[in-house]
């Protein structure tokens, strides 16, 4: 676990980087699979879509899936609302 740096605040664009991570040097040198989970809470339509972005994955693929929150269930389910790019 680790916790985010300010910096991301001060972006128009929330979400989140592996440099917004405090000591993100090491981290970033050393783990294999760095994931945050993320939403967009000012835009009302979509307050039940949370991104899972897969910041880095030292033996696959890296890209963003949107998930939907279902707070009744305290469950993410897959939302399908976009393509998947893991090649960029």
């Amino acid at each position: 676990a680790a916790q985010l740096s300010r910096a991301v605040e001060q972006r128009a664009d929330k979400e989140p980087q592996l440099s917004d991570l405090r000591e993100s040097g090491s981290l970033e040198q050393d783990a294999d699979i760095v994931m945050f989970i993320y939403r967009d809470e000012k835009d009302p339509a979509t307050q039940n879509v949370t991104h899972l972005k897969v910041a880095k994955h030292r033996n696959g693929p890296v890209g963003t899936i949107d998930l939907i929150f279902r707070s009744n269930l305290t469950k993410f389910e897959n939302a399908a609302t976009r393509t998947v790019d893991f090649n960029h």
